[in-house]
């Protein structure tokens, strides 16, 4: 039997699944982060949670019947823009500066020098400036690679660096296109060296270290796959992988992606689009969502209320649903003020209408998508909690105009796993 392993580094800790050739599930295994200090990421510390993970994933199959043995691929995911320097022999050299870390004002105004107007790489929070913060602090210069997260992993597992795929380098500034880091990058004053080859997502990249094989327990003919984002493997877990394809997560924001036959990429609004193969998952992310409806009513108050709502008897308010000034997609504006006036007495209606609201941006996530040549939506999965309230969904299906299916999985892990079998 041949089985394939997905790791997913999330931001609480590490997941793991294994699948079967055929696409069944095993039952996964989890590990909590070790702690670390706030304002140092020592990145080992990612790699012995995973260990930890993998042995745990391992007793679970021995004690389900199946060998670890069989595993034939491995996959790895992680938050997108995680990154951290090492030498050669995969020692950090530096800290890990996270997905959410920013106010790198000085990078920022060195690659607004160079960079093409509206390029991904601009701003204050880039992935490209926090390799240059990076970069900076390797005072001694022993610096090899510059590794995103989920690079990081699969190289401690290869015992080699240097490699990455299109979906963790984008937004460093790779161009999966034309196959290209920007030549201005040198510029900035970071050294082309350091930047990874980057190969197609599920691609295989070698074979495991023999060392770690024997460590973890797996055989030594193990490959190693290039992996993806956190979010792109969740897509993956949820979807197939086919034009029109596409997948809403209702958190506490919103977001959408979708596979089309072409790249979309439009940062004035906040869209951009993830090479996977020969196709392109395009989306964005939305302030709306979850988040807002928790600032005004408990998940009990939801509940309760969603029982008495009527999805065929629209409110007409209009509303678009924010917590605070600032949107990201469809429409990009720091300062953009949503709407939520004028509140209805009546807090079954008003809980109505901001649900259509979020519908209504929604629906606009897609059409924008639609309108640039990227194509409509064929199918249609919703994860996260959101997707578990039928009457959102209801509200949903009226605005779209389609039937959306609930996610039955979508664990990040999973997604990766299936790149394993690539």
């Amino acid at each position: 039997m041949s089985l394939s392993l997905g790791i997913d580094v999330g931001t609480s800790g590490v997941r793991t699944a294994v699948l079967t050739a055929q696409g069944d599930v095993l039952p996964m295994a989890r590990t909590d982060h070790v702690a670390q200090k706030k304002d140092y990421i020592d990145a080992d510390g990612w790699w012995r949670a995973v260990q930890t993970c993998i042995l745990r994933q391992i007793e679970i199959l021995w004690a389900e019947g199946f060998s670890p043995l069989d595993i034939t691929g491995i996959a790895v995911d992680g938050t997108s823009g995680t990154m951290v320097l090492t030498d050669i022999n995969l020692r950090p050299v530096t800290r890990a500066l996270m997905y959410n870390s920013s106010g790198f004002d000085t990078e920022a105004a060195m690659i607004a020098r160079f960079a093409p107007d509206l390029h991904i790489t601009r701003g204050s929070a880039s992935a490209l400036a926090r390799a240059m913060r990076l970069a900076a602090e390797d005072v001694d210069h022993a610096a090899c690679h510059l590794l995103h997260q989920a690079d990081f992993i699969a190289a401690k597992l290869m015992g080699q660096g240097g490699l990455s795929d299109h979906n963790n380098a984008l937004k460093t500034g790779f161009d999966p296109e034309t196959e290209m880091w920007p030549d201005w990058v040198e510029a900035c004053k970071l050294k082309p060296s350091l930047l990874p080859e980057v190969r197609p997502v599920g691609a295989q990249l070698a074979a495991i270290n023999p060392q770690v094989a024997t460590e973890l327990g797996l055989s030594r003919s193990v490959t190693i796959h290039a992996g993806t984002t956190d979010s792109i493997a969740a897509f993956l877990a949820c979807a197939p992988l086919q034009e029109g394809a596409a997948v809403t997560s209702l958190g506490t924001t919103l977001a959408v992606k979708l596979l089309s036959p072409n790249r979309i990429d439009d940062p004035e609004i906040g869209l951009y689009s993830h090479r996977l193969g020969t196709v392109w998952l395009v989306g964005g992310a939305s302030n709306t969502g979850g988040g807002v409806l928790l600032d005004h009513f408990s998940t009990n108050q939801i509940s309760t209320l969603c029982k008495r709502i009527d999805p065929t008897k629209p409110t007409g308010l209009g509303f678009y649903p924010l917590s605070k000034p600032g949107e990201r997609f469809p429409i990009k504006d720091p300062d953009f003020v949503g709407r939520l006036s004028p509140r209805p007495k009546d807090d079954v209606i008003f809980l109505q209408a901001m649900l259509e609201g979020m519908a209504a941006v929604e629906a606009r996530c897609y059409r924008e998508i639609e309108v640039r040549g990227g194509g409509a939506p064929h199918q249609l999965f919703t994860a996260g909690g959101g997707a578990q309230n039928a009457v959102w969904t209801a509200l949903r299906e009226i605005e779209l105009g389609m039937d959306i299916t609930a996610a039955t999985r979508s664990e990040a892990a999973i997604g990766s796993a299936k790149l394993a079998q690539i």
